[in-house]
């Protein structure tokens, strides 16, 4: 794959309260031009994350209103069907998906087996086959790639990743994260069974995509598809790309041995939990020792830390690194660390600086379309953190501890895990190997 020239011409593939915020982002950056959208539904009420109207129609006025500050006559196309605003306008040298997570690896290895470059909102796919088959095509095809996990590009996270490879703590043998996240539809105890009217202005079947024919419900649409298995993965795919991230670069945490999570509460086989709790564990690799990794959410999280000053309470999200000299706290979205007790923290002098400072989560991505580095969270990487995202969502949906067996991607002795390994896509939809 080529080079983009001095502009890249970049296409919105999802236009709700994600999609919007890539978008804004993109439009700070003088070398790019958003010259295209395209999403199902026209324009809907966000109640969620920038309280306004978004889809494909405001965001295209939006973007059109910026351009036009330079140049008059902008017009940015809009699409109802991704792969046909692909067809007609061959100028796009890149897209941002930032669909449901459905939808994340038909979209993204689409446009990569055309040429173009792919930001892909996290998590990078909804199940593992997925998201190793994007990172190979994206290695296959040489296009510029990178997931949405922005604390990936903040100088904390790469303080923590340094401070651990210095030994600021000895060797780490247990990490904990956790985000307070839970449910969208708090008090739905199973899949709705209504069906109300279909609100105007949205093609549900094209939103549907690979996934089987159902009635629309305001229980999947807006954002609230998080909730179900079929469309969404719940917190622990929300949040594992952003509050497991640090530890998986710092240890470069390959698959794990063994694999087991359990729900809080009472949940519906097709709807995720209030809370969850997953337990990781790793193997020695190289010169790392084996590590316990523990996630948490929905209110759950780990004990206070010792030396913890009694009247600040623990972060809310974030992760907690123990070692043998030692601990250190990496608040949520890659913030600065803080070592733990006093006296280790008062002993200790941080290393220089080794890992390139960013500059800009979604710059890191442009730079790379036009021939830069590649993105520090490109496919390559976050196929690998996704995929310890994913095992949980496998160990939570089959009630089952296993051992993972990433070579032949199975889950030892637990043969239900494979549908949701690899499942299923609606005819039409399929993804070809």
């Amino acid at each position: 794959m080529g080079t983009c020239s001095e502009i890249v011409n970049v296409a919105i593939v999802g236009a709700g309260g994600m999609g919007r915020g890539v978008a804004r982002e993109l439009m700070k950056l003088p070398d790019v031009r958003i010259i295209a959208v395209a999403d199902p539904a026209d324009d809907y009420q966000d109640d969620f994350f920038y309280k306004v109207r978004v889809g494909r129609l405001p965001l295209k006025a939006e973007i059109e209103a910026h351009f036009r500050q330079q140049d008059a006559a902008f017009v940015c196309a809009d699409y109802l069907d991704f792969r046909t605003m692909l067809a007609e306008m061959p100028e796009i040298d890149a897209i941002v998906c930032a669909t449901p997570d459905h939808l994340h690896a038909y979209v993204s290895v689409y446009a990569m087996r055309l040429g173009k470059h792919v930001y892909c909102e996290k998590p990078l796919a909804h199940n593992i086959w997925e998201t190793r088959l994007m990172a190979r095509v994206a290695a296959e095809q040489g296009v510029a790639t990178q997931m949405g996990n922005i604390g990936h590009a903040r100088d904390g996270m790469r303080e923590t990743v340094e401070w651990i490879r210095d030994g600021a703590i000895g060797t780490v043998r247990e990490v904990h994260a956790w985000a307070g996240a839970t449910r969208w539809n708090k008090g739905m105890l199973a899949p709705p069974t209504d069906e109300p009217p279909m609100p105007e202005g949205i093609d549900w079947d094209l939103w549907l995509g690979p996934r089987e024919p159902r009635p629309f419900h305001p229980a999947y649409f807006p954002v609230r598809w998080r909730d179900f298995w079929t469309f969404g993965l719940g917190p622990i795919g929300d949040f594992v790309c952003h509050d497991l991230d640090c530890a998986c670069w710092a240890l470069d945490l390959k698959p794990p041995v063994t694999v087991e999570a359990f729900s809080a509460g009472k949940s519906h086989p097709e709807m995720t939990g209030y809370g969850e709790i997953c337990y990781y564990e790793f193997g020695a690799d190289g010169d790392r020792a084996p590590v316990k990794v523990t996630w948490y959410d929905g209110g759950l999280r780990p004990a206070t830390p010792a030396d913890w000053p009694a009247d600040e309470p623990i972060p809310s999200r974030g992760v907690l690194f123990v070692g043998d000299e030692g601990m250190i706290l990496c608040p949520g979205l890659g913030a600065s660390p803080r070592l733990l007790p006093q006296a280790r923290r008062e002993a200790y002098t941080p290393p220089a600086p080794s890992l390139p400072r960013s500059p800009g989560h979604h710059r890191e991505w442009i730079d790379a379309c036009k021939g830069g580095v590649p993105a520090t969270s490109d496919f390559a990487y976050s196929a690998q953190l996704t995929e310890i995202a994913l095992l949980g969502a496998v160990a939570l949906q089959t009630n089952k501890r296993f051992v993972w067996n990433a070579a032949e991607m199975k889950a030892e002795g637990v043969p239900e895990a494979d549908a949701l390994i690899r499942p299923a896509y609606r005819k039409g939809w399929e993804i070809e190997e």
